[in-house]
């Protein structure tokens, strides 16, 4: 279906194609009829029946295909026949004017074999044709008319001759027109007046034309409704001409100027009334009706792809739309929706779309009333979790017709996936999940609330059964407005899949409860300390009495250990409305994971910065040994003369410096007692650690033997890792290893 700037949408874009029965008594020209509508000129000789006739889509006035079938009592059978009427969209009963029997098996055959063939809420229309009118002067009018006005499903009679080939053409539109434009679900022709779903239909469609909602259709608004219906406006005068119809007929159809909703269902009825009832459809089927005058899952679901790892977003024209729907119905201009405002701004709806827990979900004033704010982060959570519902309310509303787009999937940005974000290490993405964690009366609600701007008076006039799970609002990061939707997880063993999906994640623990922490801490070590999620923990109701937590080490430690932000306290016991500093650090996580991601990460990248400071020493070592040393005797091969000229290189001495260094300052921290020893002796000092250190030199020494000794560390434990003891045993023994490794070289070379 196009919207304004092309075609107005045809019948053929509800039906595909138009099957047309015939049926009658013998010998009153059902045949005739079909072969004088395809040669156009009356047959000399008629067979007993007539193959079955398809009329191309392009020759038709609606553009539908067409097929005419022919029945024949003489060479089918009963159960023949009642295939056909199942199969049919349209039956065209056919009876002879010169011939009362056929008139009167119209009513005591035809018509209830067809009805006993159909459900009765859905009638097949029926269309009467009289043929052969060239054999009588009269009418049979006068006779049919009581009979159209017994049975409702009798759309029209009409009068031909398929001799004279009058009325031929107009017979099969008629039949055609029938069943892509019926009157059935329009009218009544009993009561005179359209059927209450017609009316519903066509006042939800007045009330999306009435775009600012003062009651009255005015000429820009008109012929906006003409354009887009019919792709053409109507002319100053064609509009007061209307406008004169309606006041001659109806006090008040017509107000200031502006067609009023009387006067607009009363054009419709005059249509129907007047046979040209395929205005009013065109204008239904613009809006998204079908032949029930349900809105199609077309126009209310249509296509949109989303691929994994993405998410959908409102765009900017969907967000200009929603806030020209928001000025239309806010009509005190409080920038808030009174229930009155948002019961009229639902009368498109079908139902009521949100319940009470939308108050506690979004942004609302002192009198619990819905905000722009608020209304904007309502249509904003509802697309990012469950674009398909979104889809169907901005269909209730009329988006694509009144932005005249192709469907409101145009009004869905859907992002890119989460990966090429952490590869691009910048997003594109508004809005951010944050799933929120902790057990039961921890203090999870109060953080929600509290991202609404609530303080703890407010969240305890909430009535319980009017709570949310969900919170959403926006926040400011690095200038940026963002959205954040806070999701409250229910406590559990173990997270669902779905309950893991998020971009941060705020575990909640309880300051004044000894055993709230452990949960939190649980669920961080089985769901995200190996992913890519960013977590921060809150410590909530920080104005009561904080008690040790029961568990193996305290919070803070817990963050350290695991490379997380300390624990945020936070409190909605505040006087106004409480701080949002651990929602901008939320949202800031959720917007640089990666960040967060390298701070956890590093603490797994310590144990190999370690091993690469050992490569390196190897590697200065043995860089060393390919130095010029210079000879202390007359010599110059022997090992007593090599191992001087290494004893006394700048290498042994720089490590001789570091070592010295490094165990000064370790025993002047841990052993206060021996501060006084190292000052006054420092050498000796140095000579006793050499001795504590020596020990462990021929270990060391056959570690090395089975590879490079930066290799062999990789199986050293973190725990001596982080001792300095161990690297200044790893230092000796590189240099003993290096000394006695040279001198057995310069031997071996010496035997040779």
């Amino acid at each position: 279906m196009r919207a304004g700037g092309g075609r107005p949408p045809r019948a053929a874009d509800m039906k595909k194609d138009v099957r047309i029965l015939l049926v009658g008594e013998p010998r009153v020209g059902k045949t005739s009829l079909i072969m004088s509508l395809v040669s156009e000129e009356f047959p000399e000789e008629v067979p007993p029946r007539a193959e079955e006739i398809t009329i191309p889509a392009d020759v038709t006035p609606e553009r539908v295909p067409t097929h005419i079938v022919d029945y024949s009592e003489a060479e089918q059978s009963d159960e023949q026949l009642h295939q056909e009427i199942s199969q049919a969209n349209v039956i065209c009963i056919v009876y002879a004017v010169n011939n009362k029997h056929s008139i009167d098996k119209v009513t005591s055959r035809w018509i209830p074999l067809i009805n006993e063939r159909t459900d009765k809420d859905s009638r097949l229309p029926l269309i009467l044709v009289g043929n052969k009118s060239d054999l009588v002067e009269y009418s049979s009018m006068e006779t049919i008319l009581p009979i159209m006005n017994q049975y409702t499903e009798i759309e029209t009679c009409v009068e031909c001759s398929a001799k004279n080939l009058k009325n031929i053409s107009e017979l099969f539109y008629y039949a055609q027109k029938a069943v892509l434009h019926p009157t059935g679900p329009l009218y009544c022709p009993e009561e005179k007046e359209m059927k209450p779903a017609c009316i519903k239909a066509l006042t939800r469609i007045f009330k999306i034309s009435d775009q600012d909602n003062d009651g009255t259709l005015n000429d820009a608004e008109l012929n906006f409704f003409q354009r887009i219906c019919f792709n053409t406006p109507l002319a100053p005068q064609a509009l007061e001409d209307v406008k004169n119809v309606v006041r001659k007929h109806i006090s008040d159809g017509v107000a200031d100027s502006g067609l009023t909703l009387k006067g607009f269902l009363f054009l419709h009825t005059l249509f129907i009334q007047r046979g040209r009832h395929e205005t009013t459809w065109t204008v239904l089927r613009r809006f998204g009706y079908d032949d029930d005058l349900d809105l199609t899952p077309e126009y209310l679901f249509p296509l949109l792809k989303i691929p994994p790892d993405c998410t959908t977003e409102l765009n900017h024209h969907a967000y200009l739309f929603l806030q020209s729907t928001f000025d239309k119905h806010d009509l005190d201009r409080d920038c808030a929706l009174s229930p009155d405002e948002l019961k009229d701004l639902f009368k498109v709806f079908p139902y009521i779309p949100w319940g009470p827990d939308v108050n506690n979900t979004v942004c609302t004033n002192e009198r619990g009333w819905i905000t722009y704010q608020g209304f904007l982060s309502q249509w904003t959570l509802t697309t990012y979790l469950d674009v398909q519902r979104c889809l169907e309310y901005l269909g209730y509303l009329g988006y694509s017709i009144l932005t005249e787009q192709e469907s409101q999937a145009s009004a869905i940005t859907v992002t890119r996936d989460k990966k090429i974000d952490l590869q691009k290490k910048q997003t594109q993405r508004n809005v951010f999940r944050c799933n929120v964690i902790g057990v039961k009366n921890c203090g999870k609600s109060g953080v929600l609330q509290a991202l609404l701007g609530r303080n703890l008076m407010r969240q305890k006039k909430i009535r319980e059964d009017h709570k949310s799970y969900y919170a959403i609002n926006t926040v400011y990061v690095y200038g940026q407005e963002k959205y954040l939707l806070l999701h409250d997880i229910s406590e559990s063993e173990f997270l669902t899949e779905a309950e893991i999906i998020c971009d941060v994640v705020c575990l909640v623990y309880d300051v004044s409860n000894p055993k709230s922490f452990e949960y939190c801490a649980r669920i961080f070590k089985q769901h995200f300390m190996d992913s890519r999620i960013p977590c921060l923990i809150v410590a909530a109701k920080s104005d009561l009495h904080e008690v040790k937590q029961e568990y193996s080490i305290s919070p803070t430690d817990f963050c350290r250990k695991h490379k997380m932000p300390p624990p945020q306290a936070f409190t909605c016991n505040t006087a106004d409305a409480p701080s949002k500093d651990i929602f901008v650090k939320l949202t800031t996580m959720a917007m640089y994971p990666e960040d967060h991601y390298r701070d956890r990460l590093s603490r797994d990248m310590g144990h190999t910065d370690r091993i690469e400071n050992l490569r390196k020493i190897w590697v200065f070592l043995k860089t060393a040994f390919h130095a010029r040393l210079r000879c202390m005797c007359t010599c110059n091969r022997c090992t007593f003369c090599i191992c001087q000229n290494f004893l006394n290189s700048d290498l042994l001495q720089s490590v001789k410096n570091k070592i010295f260094t490094a165990v000064l300052n370790r025993l002047r921290a841990r052993v206060a007692e021996w501060g006084a020893m190292l000052l006054a002796d420092d050498e000796g000092s140095i000579t006793h650690q050499v001795h504590a250190v020596s020990s462990v030199e021929d270990s060391i020494f056959m570690e090395s033997s089975h590879g490079p000794l930066f290799l062999e560390a990789r199986h050293v434990t973190q725990a001596d890792l982080k001792s300095s003891t161990f690297w200044l045993r790893a230092s000796f023994g590189a240099t003993v290893f290096a000394v006695l490794g040279f001198a057995m070289y310069k031997a071996l070379l010496k035997q040779r």
